[in-house]
């Protein structure tokens, strides 16, 4: 079944910020090679290339959330990723998966932070071809508990400065 294998996956979450506003999140969202200081189940993260934050840059991530599909039987799965768009008005980030032992094809994510509530919300969506081993249920699972988590980081940070 060739086109269940095309099948696009689509998910968004977000997370209310408490005590940090959209400005003052979004440089830490646009330091595009540090998301480990902030992702929980990132154990690193670095540049490759170019300058950090600059359209066109890639970062190496590696953690534990997202099991390898490689065969390799690799407890740490890792990915390559190239932003792709910066957006400093909107305080918006996209990015795509370039190289990945986790399985993801064709995956591009934007994450944005937003006015709203008591002091902004960060927004994070993906698409991505469906993989296999997966469910998008358990995926979106994933993101939700990331971005509730990096978002207490975040404000934690805003507040000792």
């Amino acid at each position: 079944m060739a086109e269940n294998s095309a099948a696009k996956w689509e998910g968004r979450v977000s997370e209310a910020l408490q005590g940090a506003t959209a400005d003052q999140i979004w440089p830490m969202l646009k330091d595009f090679f540090n998301l480990h200081k902030w992702f929980p189940t990132l154990a690193n993260c670095y540049g490759l290339s170019g300058t950090n934050g600059e359209v066109g840059c890639v970062r190496f991530c590696s953690g534990f959330s997202i099991p390898s599909t490689d065969g390799s039987g690799s407890v740490v799965s890792w990915s390559k990723e190239r932003l792709v768009a910066v957006d400093d008005e909107r305080r918006r980030i996209r990015y795509e998966i370039v190289d990945s032992n986790i399985g993801f094809k064709s995956y591009v994510s934007t994450i944005e932070v937003v006015e709203g509530g008591d002091g902004g919300v960060i927004e994070w969506s993906f698409v991505v071809e469906a993989v296999e081993g997966l469910k998008l249920e358990d995926l979106v699972k994933k993101f939700e508990t990331g971005l509730k988590s990096m978002a207490r980081r975040m404000e934690v940070a805003v507040q000792k400065n």
